[in-house]
C-alpha cells in the first residue's frame, strides 16, 4: 500500500511539473512582449495622467500581460477576452460609478461583481478586466471625473497596445502563435 501511494505521488508530481515547464527560449518572448507593451502604455499614458493614475492603471494591464505573453494559450488570453472583457469592464465600472453614488466599497463590489457576471454571459472571461471596473470606482479624482472617457483612454488605448505588440512577438519564434491556434 505504501508502495502505491509513493509512486502515484510521484507520477502526480511529473504530470504537475510538467505542465508548469515553460521552453526557456519562450522566457525571452515573455519578458520582450510585456516589457514593450507595458512601457508603451506607460509612455503613451505619461503625459494624460499623473504618477499615481498611472499606477493604477498599468495594475490591470499587468495582469493582461501575465496572461497574453506568459499563458498565449490559455482561453482568458486570447484577444476576444483581452478586448472584450476590458471594454464591458470599464463601460460597466464607469456606469456603477454614476448610477451609485456614495460609498466606495458598495460602487467596488457592484462593479466588480457586475463584470464577472457580464464577462461570463459574454463568453470574455478575461479576470484583469475586474481590476479594470474597480480602478474606474476607486480611482483618483483625476480618473473618476473622465467619465466615459475612461472607456476610450486609457483603457482602450492601453489594451490596443497590449494586443498588437502580443500580435507581433508572439508570433515571431515559429513554436508560438497568438491567437491561439491548435
Amino acid at each position: 500500500m505504501k508502495k502505491r501511494i509513493h509512486r502515484t505521488y510521484r507520477v502526480t508530481k511529473l504530470v504537475i511539473y510538467r505542465q508548469t515547464l515553460v521552453d526557456p527560449e519562450d522566457h525571452i518572448w515573455t519578458f520582450m512582449g510585456a516589457f514593450l507593451g507595458i512601457a508603451l502604455i506607460g509612455l503613451i499614458h505619461k503625459a494624460q495622467f499623473d504618477r499615481l493614475d498611472n499606477v493604477f492603471l498599468i495594475g490591470s494591464f499587468g495582469a493582461s500581460a501575465v496572461l497574453i505573453f506568459g499563458a498565449t494559450n490559455s482561453p482568458l488570453a486570447q484577444p476576444r477576452n483581452l478586448v472584450g472583457g476590458h471594454f464591458i469592464c470599464a463601460i460597466i465600472g464607469v456606469l456603477v460609478h454614476k448610477l451609485v453614488p456614495g460609498d466606495v466599497w458598495l460602487q467596488a463590489a457592484l462593479a466588480v461583481s457586475l463584470s464577472i457576471v457580464a464577462m461570463q454571459m459574454t463568453k470574455t472571461m478575461h479576470p484583469p478586466g475586474g481590476a479594470t471596473a474597480l480602478i474606474a470606482n476607486i480611482g483618483s479624482e483625476k480618473i473618476l471625473g473622465l467619465g466615459w472617457m475612461y472607456v476610450v483612454s486609457p483603457v482602450m488605448s492601453g489594451v490596443l497596445v497590449l494586443l498588437v505588440v502580443a500580435l507581433v512577438i508572439n508570433n515571431i519564434p515559429s513554436h508560438r502563435n497568438y491567437p491561439y491556434r491548435k
